[in-house]
């Protein structure tokens, strides 16, 4: 056979050389792929555990007079004394401003117990408060973060039917957005958790909580708009009902708490109204509609005021039965007219604050004594607290309290006797201290009601005039409790789904890497066996067919 020429075998040696070429780009190309990936999973490392560096709980507390969020943020893995987990920031802070509140906070009024078979409602209250929240907690955060919705006193008044439905339509809104929630989460508290959850918050702030080296734990005081909250450590735990044990932390401690429904700010002004609807004559005004002046009022004072309790005056001769008691069923609209007169405004509201209710409540006011009565059980009119005040060391007053106080400009150790003194200076008829920014403030008109109440349940229905109270924290609420405690309740299934969780992510990279590698040392190995075709080498370094090199060796 006749030996190729040497054009066609330079032809066949030329045809290896764009698949080298080929084979490496392909290697460059990879080993570029290689470390773009490489780089992927450790920027996605750090940004993980970025992230995962802080976690959010949301709480939204469903209350009398409003709707109001709050937004937790902790340290993952960051534990104070006690294995308490750590706070970095709560929301809102000092940079929120809200005109419904005193202090920072956000809110939407009225309360959601005002829209019983309203879903609109309760959504229009609802949705600009978790607007705000997905502002606050990372868009990447949203799937994770627990929402826990609580309701408070408002709710609590409403029969069961009406307070599930409301809680339904709370629900319904929730699903829409991409927070974690379940319908446990979203429930009304009992009167007793609200006041643990408070002193919770309270002692966690102040590092007493479960803290044996600290001693005695902090007596709590919150005045909300329908209820009062009242908590105080004691020494043994006796035969009463209201003691409760809590296990924070690495000290049990045995507390007394109450709440109590008739003592809110808002509840005792509807009483006070109900007091002089009892007492005053039957006076009308122009539209023949029963008119109360108040003492406790401002001098400009007037309001058409739905009663709940008052009895109902106008109801003419000329009514059917059936008619004067579908009347009598019905809320009084009454005329409310601010007559300030301080010592009218003290008696009545120290009957108010003893939860006195009859007409005769005026020649009861005499009867409170606090030394005669030790039990701190108290009875219907008061809640001795005197002979446990001593455990605590003192009290912090929140929530009503704070907001009160803080206008009054005293110190945050003021004593119940400066709080008579300013409340009387400020509320004498002959006053001349109300400023107008003052007076522009929304419950400007009430406010000598206020001050005189919020001593009068210090000294007259508590039995603390005599205890060291602090006012304040004013950013302070049982919500940061209930979401200690949630977060406390869910850490240890939370530490197995993401232990489980970072397993998984650890074994798929490591795969991944190995897979990779290996990949890549099959084509290394590839590339420096492929082109070694022949074993020698022409001059021009291409190497040639070995039955070429054969035949040349053949004798002419």
């Amino acid at each position: 056979m006749e030996p190729k020429s040497p054009s066609k075998v330079k032809f066949q040696a030329k045809e290896f050389n764009p698949w080298k070429r080929v084979l490496n780009i392909f290697s460059v190309g990879f080993l570029i792929l290689l470390s773009s990936i490489g780089v992927y999973l450790a920027f996605n490392f750090v940004k993980a555990n970025v992230l995962e560096s802080s976690y959010y709980t949301v709480v939204v507390d469903c209350g009398s007079t409003g709707t109001r969020v709050n937004v937790f943020e902790w340290e993952k893995g960051g534990l104070i004394s006690q294995a308490l987990p750590s706070l970095l920031h709560s929301y809102p802070d000092n940079s929120t401003k809200s005109e419904s509140c005193h202090y920072h906070c956000m809110q939407t009024e009225p309360g959601l117990d005002k829209f019983v078979g309203n879903g609109s409602g309760v959504r229009a209250s609802l949705e600009p408060l978790i607007a705000w929240v997905e502002q606050r907690v990372p868009r990447e955060r949203h799937g994770d973060t627990p929402i826990i919705v609580l309701a408070t006193a408002g709710l609590r008044r409403l029969v069961a039917g009406d307070a599930k439905q409301v809680l339904d339509d709370v629900e319904i809104v929730l699903r829409e957005h991409s927070f974690v929630h379940t319908k446990n989460w979203i429930r009304v508290l009992t009167g007793k958790e609200e006041a643990y959850y408070g002193w919770v918050a309270l002692n966690y702030k102040m590092g007493t909580l479960g803290n044996s080296l600290k001693g005695s734990t902090f007596g709590l005081l919150d005045l909300g708009g329908s209820s009062l909250q009242v908590v105080v450590e004691v020494a043994d735990e006796n035969d009463n009902g209201n003691v409760m044990i809590s296990n924070i932390g690495s000290t049990n401690h045995k507390i007394l708490a109450y709440s109590l429904p008739a003592f809110g700010l808002n509840e005792a002004f509807d009483q006070t109204v109900v007091m002089l609807s009892q007492n005053q004559a039957d006076r009308r005004n122009a539209s023949n509609r029963l008119e109360l002046r108040h003492p406790c009022l401002s001098s400009d004072f007037v309001q058409n005021y739905t009663c709940s309790g008052c009895p109902v005056l106008n109801i003419t001769d000329n009514l059917e039965i059936s008619e004067v008691q579908m009347h009598r069923n019905r809320f009084s609209s009454i005329h409310l007219v601010g007559d300030l007169n301080w010592e009218q405004c003290k008696e009545l509201v120290r009957a108010a604050a003893m939860n006195y209710s009859g007409s005769d409540w005026s020649k009861h006011i005499d009867d409170r004594n606090c030394e005669a009565n030790l039990s701190p059980c108290g009875g219907s009119n008061m809640l001795n607290l005197t002979p446990v005040a001593h455990h605590s060391g003192r009290f912090h007053a929140l929530s009503g309290f704070f907001v009160v106080y803080d206008m009054l400009n005293l110190s945050t150790r003021a004593s119940v006797t400066e709080i008579w003194e300013k409340g009387e200076q400020l509320c004498s008829s002959s006053s001349t201290e109300w400023n107008n920014d003052f007076q522009r403030q929304k419950y400007a008109g009430y406010y000598c009601f206020r001050v005189s109440y919020v001593a009068s349940v210090i000294e007259d229905a508590l039995c603390l005039g005599n205890a060291e109270i602090v006012f304040g924290p004013g950013d302070l609420s049982w919500t940061l409790g209930a979401a200690l405690v949630h977060q406390l309740n869910a850490n240890e299934a939370l530490s197995s789904i993401s232990s489980i969780k970072n397993l998984k992510i650890s074994s798929s990279t490591v795969f991944l890497l190995v897979l990779l590698l290996t990949l890549f040392l099959v084509v290394y190995c590839n590339q420096i066996k492929l082109p070694m075709l022949g074993k020698k080498v022409s001059n021009g370094g291409v190497p040639l067919p070995s039955y070429y090199i054969h035949a040349r060796r053949r004798p002419n």
